[in-house]
């Protein structure tokens, strides 16, 4: 089925007056560093209708009536790849459902993947023998963008029912990442949902340059490990005025990122925005220059944390959390150097990750838990130059919040702290 005559003319429309228009778009965002992208390198398009090539995964056999349309969106991906000025459309009113699908660049310039419908993975298990890590993966993209409001269903359900954190009867193994874009630069992400995933959500691989704005990424509390925006080894991204409600981390940033910036961010549930965890399995590891600013935090187990394995090495450090509320949050404000996620005790060991040039100003709200803030950090390398600055975390319920503050060499406390260590 082709799309609408209309589709295409509201689609073709709405890029010329961009063309025509970029101050409509710049209005919008105040960011002149993604004023600057968008307009040198995607809306760079000519007046003509003609400049515009539309590709819809329809016109090359996408049935969206339950069957694999693997085939049809590989086919309509080459055309679109290939072309100058192209847009990938996945058209609206239809669910389409494909298996393991890697969408692979480097592609000609300005594509545009629109996704308008739904997308959805295959619910059959055997599907991923070749690779149970990834569902859909963009790889090797430069300057492209990606949206049209449509949504990402990892169809997840199965993933989670045999996952050892719900029945201890099967063994731990992986699940797919419903959303991976690997060795991506130059890229915009807006506009998009991403639900139920088998595993984590949406993962940033060796990505450089990134702007992801106005997502909803939704699974139920109960899922296990579906973190919602995952970093590693990514560089310079933003990730703005976006809601992240699953079952792990709403956003989860690991080794070799560095310069990241999450702000107007609604988390919860969930387990929080973390950083980490680093060091496991004596790696060295690096986290750095990371701000976030302007979040709000409900019914998560934890706020704002830094979790580090004993026996690690490398750093996290240049890191503010600033302009954010908590309500009913079990951990708001936690440093945990001595992370464990295993069965029985992790031995002592003298190496750890340096946590230092830590900021935590401007945050309030409600603690589930009485220790409002907890700072567990190494005997050996413990927590360096950490400030608090105007916060006030006010235990839910009867009671007074508590902090406990360990091996923390340079703690300043300014303005108003509650709990104090």
């Amino acid at each position: 089925m082709r799309m609408a005559p209309q589709s295409y003319f509201i689609i073709v429309c709405f890029i010329i007056i961009f063309a025509c228009c970029p101050l409509c778009l710049v209005s919008s965002h105040s960011d002149d560093g993604l004023d600057k992208f968008i307009e040198s390198k995607r809306y760079q398009v000519t007046k003509h209708r003609s400049s515009l090539k539309i590709v819809n995964v329809d016109d090359f056999g996408a049935k969206g009536d339950a069957s694999d349309d693997s085939e049809a969106f590989q086919k309509a991906w080459k055309e679109a790849c290939s072309s100058d000025r192209a847009a990938f459309v996945v058209p609206s009113g239809r669910v389409y459902h494909l298996k393991p699908n890697s969408f692979l660049g480097p592609c000609r310039p300005h594509l545009s993947i629109m996704i308008y419908g739904t997308i959805k993975a295959s619910p059959h298990r055997s599907d991923y023998k070749k690779n149970t890590n990834e569902w859909l993966v963009f790889q090797n993209l430069t300057d492209v963008v990606v949206g049209g409001g449509g949504t990402i269903n990892g169809n997840g359900r199965k993933w989670w029912l045999h996952s050892c954190k719900i029945n201890k009867a099967f063994p731990c193994t992986h699940a797919p990442t419903a959303v991976t874009f690997d060795g991506c630069k130059n890229m915009k992400v807006d506009n998009l949902k991403i639900r139920n995933a088998q595993q984590m959500h949406l993962s940033f691989k060796d990505c450089n340059n990134i702007k992801a704005y106005n997502l909803r990424v939704i699974a139920p509390q109960t899922s296990p490990n579906t973190d919602g925006i995952h970093i590693t080894d990514t560089k310079n991204i933003e990730i703005y005025s976006s809601v992240v409600r699953t079952g792990d981390d709403c956003v989860s940033i690991v080794s070799g990122s560095k310069n990241i910036k999450i702000m107007d961010l609604t988390c919860g549930p969930g387990h929080g925005i973390s950083i980490g965890s680093l060091g496991k399995g004596n790696s060295v590891d690096h986290v750095s220059n990371v701000l976030v600013d302007g979040a709000r935090l409900s019914g998560t187990t934890n706020g704002v944390r830094i979790k580090t394995w004993q026996g690690g090495s490398g750093y996290a450090r240049n890191i503010r959390f600033q302009n954010i509320v908590m309500h009913n949050v079990s951990n708001p404000i936690i440093i945990d150097q001595n992370y464990c996620d295993k069965n029985g005790p992790c031995p002592e060991q003298k190496s750890a990750v340096q946590v230092e040039d830590i900021i935590y100003r401007n945050i309030k709200g409600t603690s589930a838990s009485e220790e409002a803030i907890k700072l567990d950090c190494s005997k050996s390398i413990p927590c360096r130059r950490i400030l608090m600055q105007n916060i006030d975390l006010r235990r839910l319920g009867e009671g007074d919040s508590d902090a406990s503050c360990v091996h923390v060499a340079g703690l300043l406390e300014r303005d108003t702290i509650f709990p104090q260590c």
